[in-house]
């Protein structure tokens, strides 16, 4: 399911990248842009309704997938340690010899003595 709502995701962007460089700037023709020199490549009307429209149904399917593909997968409580079984736990065991105390360091410097006068 996720990989489908992926590819969907995916496809939607590429295609609203496409819709949105199609469109005309302020003042310009979506027909000049395919070499006509009317507005009757896509219609009466233009192509500016054309590509608003599917600009616009893009961008909710872009915004739906978005939403989609951040909830289900909290919803599937899948973790990278759900098959994970850890180590028996080997028992604490004393090592055969255990290393003395360290003796008194017997080259350290004797405390001055006082002098009593």
């Amino acid at each position: 399911m996720i990989t489908f709502i992926t590819v969907v995701h995916i496809f939607t962007v590429v295609l609203l990248v496409v819709a949105v460089l199609l469109q005309s700037g302020k003042g310009a023709e979506i027909s000049a842009t395919f070499g006509g020199s009317s507005q009757t490549v896509f219609g009466s009307s233009g192509g500016q309704n054309f590509f608003q429209k599917l600009t616009y149904t893009l961008a909710g399917v872009f915004m739906c997938t978005s939403l989609i593909l951040t909830v289900l997968p909290s919803k599937l409580k899948r973790s990278v340690l759900d098959g994970y079984t850890p180590p028996a736990a080997a028992p604490a065991s004393a090592p055969a010899s255990a290393p003395a105390a360290p003796a008194a360091d017997s080259t350290a410097p004797a405390a001055p003595a006082e002098n009593k006068k």
